[in-house]
């Protein structure tokens, strides 16, 4: 599978606007592709010891076009612990990390 992409919105009480952001882009490229399985973005909130947490955004291979117009970098296919379905389908969850045994946590 082609490579996923990761984006750093930071510090989570600031990320709101960002996410919305990313989000109307994503549904615009959404519903232009027909609505197909494999097109989701994900989230997870991570602190690494941090007093804040931050917001990274990951984007499936099918949502390049979105990533790199809010420049995000490649990355591999993200772990499912602690990610949750930020906006796209239930079926990205099999669709995108069948094999893993687990599915995630959609928000």
């Amino acid at each position: 599978m082609s490579d996923w992409f990761t984006k750093n919105l930071g510090d989570a009480m600031l990320a709101g606007e960002a996410l919305d952001h990313v989000k109307a882009l994503f549904l615009s490229a959404y519903e232009k592709a027909s609505s197909p399985n494999d097109m989701a973005m994900f989230v997870r909130h991570e602190s690494e010891g941090r007093l804040h947490c931050e917001v990274i955004v990951y984007f499936s291979p099918s949502t390049s076009m979105v990533a790199k117009a809010v420049d995000a970098i490649p990355c591999n296919r993200p772990s499912v612990d602690s990610l949750g379905l930020l906006v796209g389908p239930e079926e990205a969850w099999p669709v995108l990390f069948s094999g893993n045994g687990i599915q995630g946590n959609a928000e």
